[in-house]
């Protein structure tokens, strides 16, 4: 009975991997189809690094007079410069349309790569849907602000004091998401952060965001990600205002 019960176990996670490949499958062919619409240089990148790396391999293969052997490894190198040029292109196109939306910031960070990054959305905000996030990490604090600079600014400055009371000598950044001089780029700004010195311990973050907890936020919370195009602002503000 209980052989049977393992079978039966394996069978249904057999087909549950296999339904979840499938998924994966028709999300990626379906992320290439959009991509493909808009980005009509994409089908050439990518059909350009397939024969360039492929290429390279196999001229090297040639030289050491065994072409035909480095050939399927010429293959399968070329293919995974191509998935790795898809990949940077579909990235560029959706960090463009992200870019100057209200809740882009909050969203990267959310994809944050990475098991000891703490992510806290929207602990500052005004109606006007400028918005402080708090992040934990190696670094230590980072307050990443996205809104207008002139009252961002303040919002910053209000935040930082905060949070200097309770933690200590713990090193604090501030960073604010935009395009003019001293700003970072909503593109870079996971890099800016991953750059940035490692001054904690796994062990002292987590005590850290313990400490930090008992905060809570101020003003309301934005929208979860980029606000879409053509969306109402009013709307948005008139609802935040309610909350």
């Amino acid at each position: 009975m209980a052989g049977k019960q393992d079978k039966e176990a394996a069978k249904q996670a057999k087909q549950a991997k296999r339904a979840a490949s499938k998924a994966k499958r028709k999300q990626i062919f379906q992320a290439f189809t959009m991509q493909r619409k808009e980005d009509k240089a994409l089908i050439p990148w990518m059909l350009g690094s397939f024969l360039v790396v492929g290429g390279a391999v196999f001229g090297i293969g040639f030289l050491l007079d065994v072409p035909w052997l480095l050939l399927p490894l010429g293959i399968m190198l070329g293919l995974l410069a191509a998935v790795i040029v898809f990949g940077r292109r579909v990235q560029k196109t959706v960090y463009a349309k992200a870019d100057g939306q209200p809740g882009a910031a909050a969203w990267a960070l959310d994809n944050l790569r990475g098991r000891h990054w703490r992510v806290t959305q929207t602990v500052a905000a005004t109606t006007q849907l400028d918005a402080v996030h708090r992040v934990l990490g190696m670094p230590g604090v980072v307050l990443v602000a996205e809104g207008a600079p002139h009252r961002v600014k303040s919002l910053l400055a209000q935040e930082k004091k905060r949070v200097s009371r309770l933690v200590g000598e713990t090193p604090i950044y501030d960073v604010v998401v935009g395009h003019e001089e001293g700003q970072v780029p909503l593109r870079k700004l996971q890099n800016y952060l991953t750059k940035l010195p490692r001054n904690l311990k796994p062990k002292q973050v987590a005590a850290l965001e313990a400490k930090l907890a008992a905060l809570g936020n101020r003003g309301a919370a934005l929208p979860k990600g980029p606000m879409p195009q053509g969306a109402k602002m009013r709307n948005v503000q008139r609802t935040i205002r309610r909350r």
